[in-house]
């Protein structure tokens, strides 16, 4: 057998796009053949996915898991190309049962997920298997798992355009349901003032205050510093109202908090996904392209 050197690896992955450990694989079924190891490559779907390894996928889905004792939950964010892929059957299992995976395993992390072993395979060779089938690149964004003593609930919005996980300590499963829906439409930054990052408090506050002082600076009749203290204290409790959870005004009853709905009832941690949140999409400027075309 020809012997496998870190050049040939080298030269393999740059023609290919595919991993070196997928080069390496395929120098060593074809004999060290460059040219046929790269059609195994394209055999078994690998180079066809990595080089949609480049592309923007910023489309997906996020899904949850909820054991059925409500004790162990996974909320992951499973990203592709576009809204249609997202609908593939295909797609929705391999998110499904990665989502499980991770309830049943507990990996520390995406690289650790990616690492471990599902029904005889890496998880990372599902998703690249997956690509090359699908057709677009498919990756793993992010997850999060739950192990609780109280119950999680779980709320998907839109068949995975937002997700949440909630965990209460009491209450039932509607209450669940209801805390988990008010997540999803208001978008909570904390559960009360107490949990709120002081950097984020100390940020508003001087916001508030500068504003304050320019409207006073601009009036005609100026405010002494006490009141204006008074007026900064006033915004800054209804910015605790939209950033705080249990603060907010109850989604299904505008008469009602959070905090009055809850009772006893409290709410230990949630986590809320978004899908795409935070990714730069590329915008196509298909004018451009049809004229770049049209002139050769």
């Amino acid at each position: 057998m020809a012997q496998i050197t870190a050049a040939m690896v080298k030269d393999l992955r740059e023609k290919t796009g595919a991993g070196m450990m997928d080069c390496k694989k395929a120098l060593a079924e074809t004999n060290g053949d460059p040219k046929a190891a790269a059609d195994w490559l394209r055999e078994k779907g690998i180079a066809k996915a990595a080089k949609k390894s480049g592309r923007i996928a910023a489309e997906g889905a996020v899904a949850a898991y909820v054991s059925d004792n409500g004790k162990v939950a996974v909320l992951i964010e499973v990203n592709c190309e576009t809204d249609f892929a997202a609908k593939n059957e295909n797609f929705r299992k391999l998110e499904k049962d990665i989502a499980e995976h991770i309830a049943k395993t507990g990996p520390k992390d995406l690289d650790a997920l990616n690492a471990s072993k599902l029904g005889g395979k890496t998880v990372e060779t599902l998703v690249t298997e997956a690509t090359a089938t699908i057709g677009e690149k498919i990756s793993i964004r992010r997850f999060v798992r739950y192990e609780s003593k109280g119950k999680v609930t779980s709320y998907i919005h839109m068949g995975g355009k937002i997700g949440v996980l909630v965990e209460l300590d009491g209450g039932d499963d509607q209450l669940g349901k209801d805390i988990a829906m008010q997540i999803a439409a208001s978008n909570p930054s904390a559960i009360d003032v107490a949990s709120l990052p002081q950097e984020f408090v100390d940020h508003e506050r001087a916001v508030q205050l500068a504003t304050a002082k320019e409207e006073n600076a601009q009036s005609n009749k100026p405010k002494p510093d006490a009141i204006i203290e008074k007026m900064v204290e006033g915004r800054m409790k209804k910015y605790y109202k939209e950033v705080c959870l249990i603060e907010q005004i109850f989604v299904k009853d505008t008469e009602k908090t959070v905090k009055d709905v809850l009772g006893k009832v409290k709410v230990l941690k949630f986590d809320r996904y978004q899908l795409g949140e935070g990714i730069e999409k590329k915008q196509e400027d298909f004018a451009a392209e049809v004229a770049a075309q049209i002139k050769g």
